[in-house]
């Protein structure tokens, strides 16, 4: 893949907003059906343009107007906002106080920096294939619980282009929760607990609630893999005593003494949890759900509530280009999650190359096209097109869903 050089995104932005943006359905996405009047009107945008400027409460009467305005101005970074009770770009006309957040989607925001303290591959900004399964594994935990747990439907997933993912839950309902009821789904979500001196974060009680036991089931396909193999937990004295200060107590001498004369951190994980099985199948106090709690230390998905609660907090648009790595935030694709490769996507500059490269095979079969239908097909000739599908697809399921409703609701009329 060519490689990216942030200098350039002057002159390679406005070939991506021209050309390779799908302003077509994104449009689709934010009217949500144009069901309520002005609906897309009242929402922020915010734009972060060269050198840290940044522009917020920037709204617009149209996607065609929204379209536009980013050829007109490239932004290095598009994020959005609420939906507003007046125009945001307007809001410094309207009474103080009298302008205030109405509707947003429910948004999180899953970030690789918040498991630093377990992973031992990368730090800070920097992820590999191995730490990435962590994203995985958070993905699956949460769309499953939304789904079935919380009874949501439209789920968009979106990689943040960097180090991490974005989820947004677009159902006409929770788009209309309130910051409580956020706060009580990210709390039901949330079980990793405490700060950088906790040394213990999980601990569970029993009877374990239904979704913990799902949340182990999904754990426990990635744990040896990711945690056993390529994390290595087990793998030196420094590494395992980590572990063992989270099991009770009065298991920890006999396992650190058995510790050695095993191979490898599969080995030393069989030898804990059969230890732990045996208490628990003699009765004793204590041991519980030790491994599960240990588990879940690793591997459980770590949300920002703050990020989730707030109806004012802006997130990071999908398609939007990453400053620093070049890398669109592409939709995923849950079918085939497992094999999803944050290297693999496309950059900016790999995309504008492609479009260098098909254009010059195809300039004379596209002579007599108009300029929206050539553009239409433009990012169909890249390695964006699978991810535009997939947002394509999350758009028309919602359109479904909606003229579903609306043939539901005129019949129930019709039988009065």
């Amino acid at each position: 893949m060519a490689e990216f050089d942030p200098a350039a995104l002057p002159e390679l932005l406005p070939v991506f907003y021209r050309r390779l943006f799908p302003h077509g359905p994104y449009g689709r996405w934010l009217s949500y059906g144009g069901v309520v009047k002005n609906y897309f009107q009242l929402r922020e945008f915010s734009f972060t343009l060269r050198d840290d400027v940044y522009l917020r409460f920037q709204s617009f009467s149209s996607p065609q107007e929204l379209e536009r305005e980013l050829q007109k101005i490239n932004p290095y970074k598009i994020d959005i906002g609420a939906v507003y009770s007046h125009r945001p770009n307007q809001h410094n006309t309207v009474h103080l106080g009298a302008f205030q957040p109405q509707e947003k989607e429910l948004v999180f925001d899953i970030d690789m920096t918040d498991y630093d303290d377990v992973r031992t591959c990368c730090s800070s900004a920097d992820i590999c294939s191995k730490c990435w399964t962590l994203m995985t594994i958070a993905v699956r935990i949460i769309d499953r619980a939304l789904v079935e747990d919380l009874g949501v439907r439209h789920r968009l997933w979106v990689y943040s282009g960097r180090r991490g993912v974005h989820c947004w839950v677009c159902d006409d309902a929770v788009r209309k929760w309130s910051p409580a009821l956020r706060a009580a789904a990210v709390e039901y979500l949330s079980l990793v607990k405490g700060g950088a001196d906790t040394v213990k974060k999980v601990t569970l009680s029993q009877p374990v609630h239904p979704f913990i036991r799902r949340s182990v089931g999904v754990v426990e396909k990635y744990f040896e893999e990711y945690a056993l193999r390529g994390q290595d937990i087990l793998g030196s004295p420094e590494k395992w005593d980590k572990v063992l200060a989270l099991i009770p107590e009065e298991h920890r001498e006999a396992l650190q003494a058995e510790f050695p004369r095993k191979k490898d951190s599969v080995q030393r994980w069989e030898l804990l949890r059969a230890r732990l099985e045996r208490a628990r199948g003699r009765g004793a106090p204590g041991p519980g759900c030790a491994d599960w709690e240990v588990m879940l230390h690793f591997c459980f998905p770590r949300l920002d509530i703050n990020v989730s609660k707030g109806l004012n907090h802006l997130l990071k648009s999908p398609f939007s280009v990453h400053p620093k790595t070049g890398r669109v935030s592409v939709p995923l694709d849950l079918q085939r999650l497992d094999q999803f490769d944050p290297f693999a996507v496309p950059t900016i500059t790999s995309l504008c190359q492609e479009l260098d490269t098909a254009s010059s095979d195809g300039e004379q079969e596209d002579g007599g096209a108009t300029e929206p239908k050539r553009r239409a097909r433009d990012y169909k000739k890249t390695s964006l097109a699978p991810y535009v599908r997939v947002f394509e697809q999350f758009v028309e399921g919602m359109e479904s869903a909606r003229r579903g409703e609306r043939i539901r609701q005129s019949d129930l009329q019709g039988d009065f």
